[in-house]
């Protein structure tokens, strides 16, 4: 299924793409990469070839490709990779350098995860390099419990939570703690009160 909706994010736009458009906008992309982010998005250096063959088989297999697309160009790319057998569906993400720092990736995360519900998955399995620390922290706030071995970190994301709540838990914390402290310094003052109001009786 492909979500209509594209969302904007300057300077580009977030969409869904259609199946003839993955192989050569993702391999593109991917191609695109610096060592570094290529590093991190495949935890290690692969050669342009393997990049390639894995565009190429993304675009055969059902994997969904949500995109940030700047001036008709993809600069960030989240994948929903099927299941294989027994195994989860799989998340894997990679923005170039130019994008950054602007919100693409919780955009991209936040659409991945609403294709990821209308197909019913349940929960979702995310990989990244044990270097990787920017989509660590992405994984994480969107509720991934992550574990490091064999060089990489491995987790899952539970899908009967949303997103929207777990951010709202913590956006609404300060504000608990700080009711709180009000009610108990209201409480104090008014036992203070009490006790010199009784005083000067």
């Amino acid at each position: 299924m492909v979500l209509e909706e594209t969302v904007r994010t300057a300077p580009g736009y977030v969409r869904t793409l259609i199946q003839h458009e993955e192989l050569p906008l993702l391999r593109d992309h991917l191609l695109r990469l610096d060592a570094e982010s290529r590093h991190d998005r495949f935890n290690g250096f692969l050669d342009d070839s393997f990049i390639e063959r894995y565009a190429a088989r993304c675009a055969e297999d059902g994997t969904v490709i949500v995109a940030y697309i700047v001036d008709g160009v993809v600069r960030g790319a989240a994948e929903l990779h099927p299941p294989e057998g027994a195994s989860l569906p799989e998340v894997a993400f990679s923005v170039e350098a130019s994008a950054r720092r602007q919100n693409v990736g919780t955009v991209l995360f936040s659409r991945l995860i609403a294709e990821a519900r209308w197909k019913g998955y349940k929960t979702l399995r995310i990989t990244t390099g044990a270097e990787n620390h920017a989509m660590r922290a992405l994984a994480r706030k969107f509720g991934a419990h992550l574990a490091f071995r064999h060089g990489e970190s491995t987790g899952t994301i539970d899908l009967a939570k949303t997103p929207e709540d777990e951010l709202a838990e913590l956006a609404a914390a300060p504000f608990k703690a700080g009711r709180a402290l009000i009610s108990f310094n209201s409480t104090c003052w008014k036992l203070i009160s009490s006790m010199y109001g009784n005083r000067a009786a």
